[in-house]
C-alpha cells in the first residue's frame, strides 16, 4: 500500500469515527435531556413529556453512515486517493 493510500485510509477512518462520535453524542444528549425532564415532571403529576423516537432515529443517521464508511473504508480510501492524484 502506497503512502497516499495509507493517508487516505487514515483520513477515511478519522471521518468515520468522528461521524460515529457526533451521532452518539447527539442522541445521548437528547436522551439525557428527556431523562432530566421526566424526573422533574414525575414530582408534579403533570403531563409526561414524550420521547420522540423519530428524533432519536434521525440522531443515529451519522452513526449508521460512519459504520458504513468503516465497513467500506478501503474502497472509499482508494476513491479518495484517486481524487487526490
Amino acid at each position: 500500500m502506497e503512502s497516499s493510500q495509507r493517508g487516505a485510509l487514515g483520513l477515511v477512518r478519522l471521518v468515520a469515527c468522528c461521524l460515529i462520535i457526533v451521532g452518539l453524542l447527539d442522541a445521548g444528549l437528547y436522551i439525557t435531556q428527556y431523562v432530566g425532564l421526566y424526573s422533574r415532571f414525575q414530582h408534579h403529576h403533570g403531563p409526561r413529556p414524550s420521547l420522540h423516537i423519530v428524533r432519536i432515529i434521525l440522531d443515529f443517521i451519522p452513526v449508521i453512515a460512519g459504520l458504513a464508511i468503516v465497513i467500506k473504508a478501503r474502497a472509499v480510501a482508494e476513491w479518495v486517493s484517486n481524487l487526490i492524484e
